[in-house]
């Protein structure tokens, strides 16, 4: 077996965390603060242009001691070398898992049944960067002779979260071109998008590893007749490339031999924004830029194979949530960035995370007795203040809290860059101290409505704290995240790089579909006929 196969439950390390939990778990931070002045220094992580700050956590020296115990009786170590040494740990569907291959640099050597992989890697990224500065430069031409202005991508889940992501927070780094993203099979979706765009000038990337998803094909052909109706079939091959494994489907729909990018069955689609399935990426900000992001997430690789775990950054995140999610049953957590360009980072982390360690099934195929996986959501700041802090602060749950914020603005309006840090600072510091009643008497605040102003505080967060939003800066917070899951997996003795809660829905879907206009009825339960009934009768 690939991978270490421990029961979390069943360690030393798990068991000492449940008894200093029952002596620990009313604690407030507050107190801590007070009676450790140093707290802060022993709690914080400087590394390159990082400073994470987890110190606003319901932790003491003792339960980190144990948490970090908890990584070695699971052996974290052996994980982590079992992973970036290319064995099959993705073990239900028999594949290596090397999404840190296609940020490697030229020289190292990650190697996938007994082959090295990194020159095949960079072959393609050489075709990247080719095919990149080609359209850029406007060398590559549509088939009336003309440059292209916009660049659609055709993808869904993996295909599409990540490059439209990083696209929306590298919007300030953009070259001339137009980005749009197609994703949902909702034909108002697509439909939108094409009265957008100009035959001419529009260059369509279709991003699909089999080439036969639902989702991608039938937005790939409804854009494919829009095309055909003012052009040839001769001019598919200019407008349209794909990122796929299946090459004859991807011939037979028109698409140029050359213009097809390959994919590797070692690349999880949640993890493939660093593969050829960044073209848009590279498309959109050049392939320079393309490269520093790839160069950031090697950066934070290095640093999480070799850093030990007490100045881990994923690790030690990891296990902080693991603290929280199994010993207090908090549920979600809450990812707060402090940069509208961040505006869809949550939304991709909920698919890399839920996606990967939403588990119930150990790694010996039993029943989980103990919880796994989170519920990760939120929204950036200060927005997200106006909105759902108000259940954080005075809610009934606990709601772990990252607030990811950067030091320097993009535009240099030092104005709002105070106002935005002095948000990302204060609310924090809310979360930790609360307000006592005394203080709320203090204020002059009516009898009456004393109770509904205090806040009891003791809520955790970490703070990520970076320089500037950069290509650079951006590739290392992702795959700090990505580290960060793989760890969690780890101690939950599951396996985080299989997804088969995607299909059944799918297969579902499929049979339903040839309900619709023809003969065939299934079997369903009441709710589900009804629903049909419905629908064939507005159809």
């Amino acid at each position: 077996m690939a991978l270490p196969n421990i029961n979390p439950t069943n360690t030393k390390a798990w068991k000492k965390l449940q008894a200093h939990f029952e002596t620990v778990k009313d604690l407030h931070m507050k107190d801590l603060f007070a009676q450790d002045k140093n707290r802060a220094n022993k709690f914080t992580i400087n590394w390159d242009d990082f400073y994470v700050d987890f110190s606003k956590n319901r932790i003491t020296e003792e339960t980190f001691k144990y948490l970090l115990e908890l990584a070695d009786d699971v052996k974290l170590k052996e994980a982590i070398n079992s992973q970036f040494s290319g064995e099959v740990i993705n073990e239900t569907e028999g594949r290596a898992v090397l999404h840190t291959a296609l940020r490697a640099p030229k020289t190292a050597e990650c190697i996938v049944s007994g082959t090295n992989v990194v020159p095949e890697v960079y072959e393609v990224k050489e075709k990247i960067e080719a095919f990149t500065n080609e359209v850029v430069n406007g060398d590559r031409k549509g088939f009336t002779g003309k440059a292209f202005t916009h660049v659609v991508n055709i993808g869904i889940g993996g295909s599409d979260l990540g490059p439209a992501m990083v696209v929306d927070s590298l919007q300030y780094y953009k070259n001339h071109l137009t980005t749009y993203f197609v994703s949902n099979v909702d034909g108002d979706h697509v439909n939108e998008v094409i009265k957008k765009l100009d035959r001419e000038t529009t260059l369509f990337v279709i991003v699909s590893k089999t080439f036969t998803t639902q989702e991608t094909l039938s937005n790939a052909n409804t854009i494919k007749k829009w095309f055909l109706e003012s052009a040839d079939e001769s001019a598919i091959a200019k407008h349209f490339v794909a990122v796929s494994t299946n090459l004859e489907n991807v011939q037979e729909f028109g698409i140029d031999s050359s213009n097809i990018f390959p994919m590797w069955d070692w690349v999880g689609g949640r993890f493939s924004l660093w593969s050829a399935v960044g073209l848009t990426i590279s498309l959109a900000v050049g392939y320079k830029n393309f490269e520093n992001l790839l160069r950031g997430a090697n950066k934070m690789d290095e640093h999480f194979k070799n850093e030990e775990f007490s100045s881990n950054i994923p690790v030690v995140l990891a296990l902080v949530s693991v603290w929280y999610n199994n010993f207090f049953s908090a549920e979600s957590e809450a990812i707060i960035p402090y940069s509208q360009y961040l505006n869809q980072f949550a939304t991709y982390l909920q698919q890399g995370i839920m996606e990967s360690n939403g588990k119930s099934v150990d790694r010996n195929g039993q029943a989980i007795n103990y919880q796994t996986g989170t519920i990760i959501w939120g929204e950036p700041g200060t927005n997200a203040q106006h909105a759902f802090f108000q259940l954080i602060h005075q809610g009934t749950k606990l709601i772990p809290a990252d607030f990811i914020g950067f030091a320097k603005s993009l535009h240099g309006d030092q104005d709002h860059q105070d106002k935005l840090i002095s948000n990302f600072l204060a609310q924090t510091e809310a979360l930790l101290n609360g307000k006592t009643e005394a203080e709320v008497i203090a204020e002059g605040t009516k009898e009456s409505i004393i109770p509904f102003k205090i806040f009891q505080g003791n809520k955790p967060t970490n703070t990520i704290f970076i320089d500037q939003l950069t290509p650079e800066s951006l590739g290392k917070l992702i795959a700090m995240y990505e580290h960060k899951i793989f760890v969690q997996g780890i101690i939950w003795n599951i396996f985080s790089y299989d997804q088969f809660g995607v299909e059944l829905g799918k297969q579902l879907a499929s049979k339903i579909l040839k309900e619709f206009g023809a003969d065939v009825k299934n079997e369903h339960d009441s709710s589900t006929s009804g629903l049909l009934d419905f629908y064939m009768s507005k159809r």
